[in-house]
C-alpha cells in the first residue's frame, strides 16, 4: 500500500480523516432531530385514527423510526457496513462526547463480557414487544430515551471519549457486528506497509478502542474514517461481499455472537415480527383463556398493567392482559427454541462433518438472519404506507425474491468456506445441505405466514 495511488474510495476515506469535524455537525444535527423525534410525541395526545405521517408528528416519528430508519440502517450494514455507527447515530455521539469530560474510570470487567449483545438484544425485542414500541410513542421514549440516557452515564463514568457503550453495551451492537461482515467495503490494514512506519507516530483515535494495526474484521470497526491513512497502511477498499465469512477461523467468531445470530435474529426477532399474525397463538390464547375461565382462574385475564410494563391505551381498545404478555414471551421464546435450536443442532453436525468449529458454518447463516431482519421490519414500513394509499401489488413476489436469494447467499457462502478449506466434494454437499436446511426453516415459516404462494 505504501507509495501506492489511492483509490476513489480509499480518498473517501481520507476525506472523513480530514473533516471531523464535518462529520461532528452531521451528527449534531442528528442528534437534535432524534432528541425531536424521540420525546415530543410522547406529549402530546393521541393522534386521531385518521391521521396521516404528514399531519401529524407522532405519525411521523413513528414512520422514521420503525418505516425508514430501522430497515434501512440494517440495508446499510450489508451494503457499507457501520458507517451508521461511525458517521450518524446519535447515541455513539452523546456517549463519546459526554466521556470527554467525565470520570474516565477502568472499564470494569464485567461490563466487558461477551454476552451483553445477545441479552440486550433479547430484552429490548421482548420489551418493545410486550408494551408496543412500533405502536405508540410512549414506549419509544422508554426504549430509545433510555439507551440514550444508559449510554450517556456509561460515557461519562468510563469514556474516556470512547465509544464504551457502543463496543460492550449497546443493545444492537451484536446485530451490526455480524451483518457488516457480509459488507463489500472494508477499512484493510496493510501490516507490511504499517511496520514500515516509524514507531513513535502517535497512535490513531479509535472510538470504539480497537487494535487498528490487529484489525482483520469489519464486525467491530464502526467505519468513521479517522485511522485512513494512518502510517499510510489504513484505507477504505473493496472486497467480495462475503468474502470475510468464508475466510473465517475458529476462533473468529465467538460463542455468544453465534447464539445471538440463531436463536436471536433467526428465532427470536422472526417471533417478534410473526406472533400477530400467527393463527396459533391466537388459537392458543383463546384455549388457554377458556381452560382458566373454566377452573375460576381470572387473575391472568385482567388487564391493569400500567402501559410501560404491557400494553395499555384503553381509549383506543388496545390493552394486553396478563395471559397476553406470558403468550407473548412463550411464543417468542418457543420460536427462538424451534428456529434457533434446528440451526444449532444442523450446523454442529456439518461442522463435524468437515471439521470445523460450529460457530464458524453458522456464519454462513447470516445473509438469511438479514432477511429475516430486513422482511420483519420492512412489514412496518409498508403497514404505514398502505394508510398513506401507497400499496405495493409486487410485493409477494418480492419477498419471495428477498428470502430466495438470503438462502442462496447462505449455501454460496457454506461452499465458499468448504472449498477455501479444501474440503472434499462429499463433505461439502452435507454441510451444504445441513446449512440450507437451517436456512430454510425461516423461509417456510415465512411463506405460510404471509401466504406468499398464493400469488401462483
Amino acid at each position: 500500500m505504501a507509495g501506492a495511488p489511492r483509490t476513489r474510495l480509499a480518498r473517501l476515506g481520507d476525506w472523513m480523516a480530514r473533516n471531523r469535524s464535518r462529520i461532528a455537525q452531521l451528527q449534531w444535527g442528528i442528534v437534535v432531530l432524534y432528541f425531536v423525534l424521540v420525546a415530543v410525541p410522547a406529549f402530546l395526545p393521541m393522534p386521531p385514527e385518521d391521521a396521516r405521517m404528514f399531519t401529524s408528528l407522532t405519525r411521523f416519528a413513528q414512520f422514521a423510526f420503525w418505516g425508514v430508519w430501522w430497515p434501512f440502517v440494517i440495508a446499510s450494514m450489508l451494503l457499507i457496513g457501520r458507517f451508521w455507527c461511525g458517521v450518524m447515530c446519535p447515541e455513539g455521539a452523546l456517549t463519546e462526547f459526554a466521556g470527554r469530560p467525565g470520570k474516565g474510570l477502568p472499564i470494569p470487567r464485567w461490563m466487558r463480557w461477551p454476552g451483553w449483545p445477545l441479552v440486550g438484544f433479547l430484552g429490548t425485542t421482548l420489551y418493545g414487544q410486550l408494551i408496543s414500541v412500533y405502536e405508540y410513542p410512549g414506549p419509544v421514549l422508554v426504549i430509545l430515551g433510555g439507551s440514550t440516557v444508559a449510554a450517556i452515564a456509561v460515557g461519562i463514568v468510563y469514556g474516556r471519549g470512547k465509544r464504551v457503550w457502543c463496543r460492550y453495551l449497546c443493545p444492537v451492537t451484536g446485530v451490526f457486528a455480524l451483518l457488516a461482515r457480509l459488507a463489500p467495503v472494508h477499512f484493510k490494514v496493510d501490516r507490511a506497509a504499517w511496520d514500515l512506519q516509524p514507531a513513535h507516530i502517535p497512535a490513531v483515535d479509535c472510538p470504539p478502542l480497537l487494535n487498528v494495526h490487529a484489525l482483520n474484521s469489519a464486525s467491530q470497526c464502526h467505519s468513521c474514517g479517522r485511522c485512513s491513512g494512518h502510517r499510510d497502511a489504513v484505507a477504505l477498499t473493496l472486497r467480495w461481499p462475503g468474502s470475510e465469512i468464508v475466510g473465517s477461523q475458529p476462533g473468529d467468531v465467538g460463542r455468544y455472537e453465534a447464539l445471538l445470530l440463531l436463536y436471536g435474529m433467526l428465532g427470536f426477532a422472526l417471533g417478534a415480527f410473526q406472533w400477530t399474525m400467527a393463527p396459533g397463538f391466537v388459537e392458543g390464547r383463546q384455549w388457554l383463556a377458556t381452560w382458566l375461565v373454566d377452573h375460576d382462574i381470572f387473575w391472568p385475564l385482567a388487564s391493569n398493567a400500567p402501559w410501560w410494563v404491557l400494553t395499555h391505551y384503553p381509549q383506543v381498545s388496545d390493552v394486553f392482559s396478563w395471559l397476553d404478555g406470558a403468550g407473548i414471551v412463550a411464543w417468542l421464546t418457543g420460536t427462538a427454541v424451534l428456529v434457533g435450536g434446528f440451526a444449532h443442532l444442523v450446523t454442529a453436525l456439518g461442522a463435524r462433518v468437515v471439521r470445523t468449529d460450529w460457530k464458524v458454518l453458522a456464519l454462513g447463516l447470516v445473509p438469511m438472519a438479514a432477511a429475516n431482519l430486513f422482511l420483519g421490519l420492512s412489514m412496518l414500513t409498508l403497514t404505514q404506507l398502505r394508510t398513506e394509499g401507497i400499496v405495493f401489488h409486487w410485493l409477494p413476489q418480492a419477498r419471495l425474491t428477498l428470502l430466495a436469494v438470503a438462502w442462496l447467499g447462505c449455501v454460496a457462502l457454506c461452499v465458499g468456506q468448504q472449498r477455501r478449506a479444501g474440503m472434499p466434494v462429499w463433505r461439502t454437499a452435507i454441510a451444504t445441505a445441513l446449512v440450507g436446511a437451517a436456512a430454510a426453516l425461516p423461509v417456510l415459516l415465512w411463506v405460510r405466514t404471509l401466504d406468499l404462494l398464493s400469488v401462483f
